[in-house]
């Protein structure tokens, strides 16, 4: 059976000192740093996976730079991608009310070749800490209202649905690579690991 090799570019994109290097980290090297220095421009990372007996996947992880005045510079860094990761953190809700921002600009400035918007997924990362910052109704009401495929509560520091998530994301982005156009729209909500659904009031970590 013939072999096939996919090149997918995901943008690990949110405010400053929400997990993103922390997370791209642990996924690709499997450690966590707390102690990391802000990302200046981007950042990349390569993490290559065994699909399928026939499928390997490349995944290039760009880490851009969460502060404003690389704003300027994301249509060159968004150029080519295929999915996105937006992340903020659950203590801080001013990293919460950027999410639309950096949604809205990604956006306008990148679409599939059928026009469509790019599959990106919404981290709400640090869910190990309290208090929470942000109500869970709220991630999920502003989630689904914002086109994102679905959102899902994440640690890097206890590695929880790290993986998970990212799974998520790369199952979509090979649906748009095989399917075109025709991949099934997501209604956005909280992702369910193959459990019995929850009410979004719920707290919990994973």
């Amino acid at each position: 059976m013939e072999s096939r090799d996919y090149l997918f570019k995901v943008l690990v994109i949110g405010n400053g000192h929400v997990g993103k290097t922390s997370m791209v980290n642990r996924y690709v090297n499997e450690k966590f740093n707390k102690n990391y220095k802000s990302t200046v421009g981007v950042d990349f990372a390569l993490k290559v996976l065994a699909w399928s007996d026939t499928e390997t996947i490349r995944l290039q992880l760009w880490d851009i730079a969460g502060q404003e005045r690389f704003a300027s510079m994301t249509r060159i860094y968004y150029k080519e991608a295929s999915g996105c990761i937006i992340m903020f953190d659950v203590t801080d809700s001013s990293s919460f009310r950027s999410v639309s921002n950096w949604k809205e600009d990604l956006d306008s400035k990148i679409k599939l070749a059928g026009g469509g918007p790019l599959p990106c997924i919404l981290l709400a990362n640090k869910c190990d800490l309290s208090p929470w910052d942000v109500p869970l109704s709220t991630i999920e009401q502003f989630s689904k209202a914002s086109g994102f495929i679905g959102w899902m509560e994440t640690s890097v520091k206890d590695n929880k649905n790290i993986n998970e998530s990212i799974k998520f994301l790369v199952e979509r982005m090979m649906e748009v690579s095989q399917q075109g156009e025709s991949w099934p729209e997501m209604d956005g909500g909280r992702i369910q690991l193959g459990s019995p659904s929850r009410e979004p009031s719920e707290r919990s970590c994973c």
